[in-house]
């Protein structure tokens, strides 16, 4: 036995302490260190000896990801899972993790590989039911209604699956930790645990995480460190689709987006985004067009923009879909440099589908939807606005042109507005429009 020793953790950063304080030094929060007693194990004295092993004498024959099943999923992994990593999803409560997870085990199974999926949260005909639902049915998927993460490497032994899924990392518990599942201590531990049992077994993981009120992964950021890749599933509950985005991966980009649509047969594929992002094809005033880049795929993504008198007191600036910080930018930019008396008028902008654009290269397109709303004029259906706006008003070139405007073609659109001086020779078929400042644009659109 080892000796007990009491800490004081923070709950929200994972700071230690040896005495109870009313603010964190670490992330500065109040009331956030929670004691814990913690069992101090003694060394270990028979310790096996390692060697050091050259890098180029390890075998890359030997290294080879295994589908999800999913194209989608295996977009956002990086083209597949790794043998020996432990992925960690969250997600709002009923998004479809466990129903994500649980297909996956379904593809996987079905290529005769076991899996074992955990859950600490549902019994096992609570799982079976949601099977029934989905229309999964094998015998290769292991249910386990176990909480002890101390048991789980036997059952691995047993059962040798090719993929484990811990749902949910904050309802397993270890007994050399007492206290209750979902602490700090606890969720350091257990993952410590997985994390000792996938790289040593080299066996794949996905652990559900719980999401805060704030959308964060609950528990401390310590937890996606101890991680290898983490993946945020997201959605809107007026909405049937689904967006999985990658926030850290050790195996490939973390700009990739994979998009899903619920069903009630479960989540399927959306093969093609572009197409169901887009409205009817038909703008209205205040509607544009632009391309966001998002991973390795073009978007094709209509924004809608209000612009509306305002009432006493200060104008309102509200975005959906685009930060608002951005947004107050390109108003300020429109009305410096344009003379668009902007703050005596309130502006609402939305990206449409439930997508958030971080992509510089919509910033034409939400200044022309502005445009058009205050103007009250309406944009060319057929045409899409592409590039990054500078504070002086000039209109910047972006990345992955030429493949934004073939994704711009290939769903019917003609025309396009883009910075001046990109090479557009590819796309002939592709009436270009070459901007250099904000007045370019405005010129553009009064001329339409």
């Amino acid at each position: 036995m080892g000796k007990i020793i009491c800490k004081f953790i923070c709950s929200e950063c994972a700071y230690e302490s040896i005495k109870w304080l009313g603010k964190c030094p670490g992330c500065g929060s109040w009331n956030t260190l929670v004691e814990e007693r913690v069992e101090k194990k003694s060394p270990s004295i028979n310790k096996k000896h390692l060697e050091a092993v050259s890098l180029t004498s390890i075998s890359s024959h030997d290294i080879k990801r295994f589908s999800s099943g999913i194209g989608e999923l295996d977009r956002v992994l990086g083209g597949g899972i790794v043998p020996g990593s432990i992925v960690l999803l969250g997600g709002d409560p009923g998004i479809g993790k466990s129903t994500l997870l649980l297909q996956v085990a379904n593809h996987i199974a079905a290529s005769g590989e076991k899996v074992i999926y955990l859950s600490g949260e549902e019994s096992l005909k609570q799982i079976r039911l949601r099977s029934l639902r989905l229309k999964i049915n094998n015998e290769n998927i292991y249910l386990l209604n176990e909480q002890e993460i101390d048991l789980l490497e036997q059952y691995i032994r047993d059962i040798n699956p090719g993929l484990i899924i811990v749902d949910s990392i904050q309802t397993v518990y270890s007994r050399d930790i007492s206290s209750i599942p979902g602490s700090v201590a606890q969720l350091r531990e257990c993952t410590a645990r997985i994390t000792e049992i996938a790289k040593k077994m080299e066996k794949a993981f996905f652990l559900i995480g719980h999401v805060t009120k704030e959308g964060a992964i609950a528990g401390p950021k310590v937890l996606e460190h101890m991680v290898d890749v983490v993946i945020y599933f997201e959605g809107e509950n007026n909405y049937c689709f689904r967006l999985l985005r990658g926030i850290k991966n050790r195996f490939g980009s973390t700009n990739e987006i994979g998009l899903m649509e619920m069903r009630s047969e479960g989540l399927l594929e959306v093969l093609d985004p572009s197409d169901i992002l887009l409205g009817s094809g038909e703008n209205s005033i205040g509607t544009a067009i632009t391309v966001s880049f998002e991973g390795s795929r073009p978007l094709l993504i209509e924004v809608q923009s209000l612009v509306s008198s305002s009432g006493p007191g200060y104008p309102r600036r509200m975005a959906s879909g685009i930060d608002q910080n951005r947004l107050s930018l390109i108003i300020a930019v429109l009305e410096k440099l344009r003379g668009y008396k902007l703050s005596a008028y309130d502006v609402y902008l939305r990206i449409t589908g439930g997508l958030f654009i971080k992509d510089p290269a919509a910033d034409l397109g939400i200044a022309a939807a502005i445009i058009s709303s205050f103007k009250e004029c309406k944009l060319p259906a057929d045409t899409i606005f592409v590039g990054e706006l500078g504070l002086s008003g000039q209109v910047r070139s972006v990345s992955f042109i030429e493949a934004r405007l073939k994704e711009a073609l290939k769903l019917g659109y003609k025309r396009a507005a883009v910075p001046a001086g990109v090479n557009c020779q590819q796309n002939s078929e592709l009436s270009v429009y070459p901007l250099l400042t904000l007045d370019d644009l405005i010129d553009f659109i009064n001329k339409e």
